[in-house]
């Protein structure tokens, strides 16, 4: 298969092809991973019972996954990326600082899959009797996993979605094995359980490692649908897609966490679980799901590398950006501190991702979901979203002023915010971040009575 040469540029109306439904397979097989079912141990371990666990996970999504329904409109319409699309409200070089957070945004995830691949084929070669396992070892199966990573995102958007596919049907079956042998051990109770506030912050954790992490990509994998897919479509797959399989799995990880009181680390926590036969072909589960998860991010990251201004080709951008990744994955690696590094980073997203949604969904409103795809590109002073110097201070301002909003009513493990302190620890981050710069960009936009620009179709791609 060639390597896919397109990046952020529009995708004409003679490239489009698939159909909304390949966004669900997109999505589930995504979203069907070994860091699914983590996320519901985490849930676990910041003190809730089961049925605490169980309502926060349903609420979480059921918050956050219509948001990646959203941004995956503008793809068939406008046939760009969700990160290129800010540009509208940000203005084109306003845009490159969202762009660069959520190719951060990427990094991240990207490293955490990379590390728990590494830990996955450690084990597996301790399992085959390799037990002295030193420094270049360690670097030698990064690098291996790294160069098996590679290969679906730089080929590109074709291979990806067809992959998902079938990776999708695999990962239900093995989960389901999983969900039979788990569920006679299962503690469910409601005794003991935590507070109100320790229960919004738990919301707000699945939120954050769910839709809403996952919304800035959007209309990266919606953008090749031809022009006139169902909008109801797109939206329902794509929504769907993430939602079913993350509350099943973060369900699955809750009740694991009920059995494994110690299961944040899916290598060495999660299999105890499990009988011994099944440890093999889970360890090769956690691994291929993990591959999925980051075929997904990185060529996503690639396009968010190119949002942000650097002018490189996407297949660049990937290489670029793996190898910055493998350099991560062998810190985190060598520090065994990876739990701590996961929450620290997921509760960080929230303070640029919830304000970073609100701009963009109140500009997707007040524009009714028309963008001129050709002026999205157009980095002169002619551009309707040019604003004053290529920055579109109105979506600027309330981006800088929801951050501070979701900043003072955040508890995370790296700080917690004032208002949080005053509210007994409650996490109100993501609602304050995101209503906060919502409502800000909408009243900045009607004190200075800037028409929508209108939508025009991508025909010169």
């Amino acid at each position: 298969m060639a390597v896919e040469q397109r990046g952020i540029e529009l995708v004409s109306q003679q490239e489009r092809y698939g159909r909304p439904r390949d966004l669900l397979f997109l999505w589930s097989g995504t979203t069907l991973g070994i860091f699914t079912l983590v996320y519901g141990t985490v849930v676990v371990s910041l003190g809730l019972s089961f049925p605490q666990a169980v309502a926060a996970i349903v609420i979480g999504n059921l918050l956050s996954f219509p948001l990646v329904g959203l941004t995956s409109l503008q793809g068939p319409a406008v046939g760009t990326s969700t990160m290129a699309v800010s540009r509208a409200a940000y203005g084109p070089k306003g845009a490159r600082a969202l762009g660069f957070f959520g190719w951060l945004n990427m990094v991240g995830f990207e490293a955490g899959g990379m590390v728990l691949i590494t830990f996955a084929a450690l084990a597996l070669l301790d399992k085959a009797g390799v037990h002295d396992q030193g420094i270049g070892l360690k670097v030698a199966v990064i690098l291996v996993a790294a160069l098996i990573q590679l290969v679906l995102p730089l080929v590109g958007h074709a291979a990806v979605m067809k992959a998902q596919k079938y990776f999708t049907w695999v990962f239900v079956a093995m989960f389901a094995i999983m969900a039979v042998l788990i569920g006679p051990k299962v503690e469910i109770t409601a005794s003991g359980g935590a507070d109100f506030a320790t229960f919004t912050g738990a919301v707000a954790l699945v939120m954050s490692c769910g839709g809403l992490s996952w919304a800035p990509l959007g209309s990266d994998y919606s953008r090749y649908l031809p022009q006139n897919a169902s909008r109801k479509a797109v939206f329902g797959y794509a929504a769907l897609g993430g939602f079913v399989p993350y509350v099943l799995l973060m369900t699955l990880g809750a009740a694991v966490a009920t059995v494994v009181k110690d299961a944040g680390d899916p290598i060495s926590g999660l299999p105890g679980a499990l009988p011994g036969w099944f440890t093999v072909p889970y360890l090769l589960l956690a691994m291929v799901t993990l591959f999925a998860v980051n075929t997904t991010d990185l060529y996503s990251s690639g396009l968010n590398l190119q949002a942000a201004g650097i002018n490189v080709k996407r297949w660049v951008a990937v290489v670029a950006d793996l190898v910055i990744c493998v350099a991560v994955t062998y810190v985190a690696v060598m520090s065994d501190s990876f739990n701590t590094m996961l929450n620290t980073f997921l509760g960080l997203l929230i303070i640029w991702l919830a304000p970073w949604a609100g701009v963009y969904l109140s500009d997707w409103l007040r524009r009714r979901g028309s963008y001129d795809g050709p002026a999205l590109f157009d980095e002169s002073p002619a551009s309707p979203y040019w604003g004053h110097g290529g920055i579109r201070w109105s979506g600027m301002a309330a981006q800088i002023i929801g951050m501070i909003a979701a900043g003072l009513c955040i508890n995370s493990v790296a700080f917690v915010g004032w208002i949080s302190q005053a509210m007994g620890g409650a996490d109100f981050s993501i609602f304050a971040g995101a209503i906060v710069a919502g409502i800000t960009y909408l009243a900045l936009e009607l004190v200075l009575k800037r028409p929508p620009a209108l939508q025009a179709a991508p025909d010169a791609a």
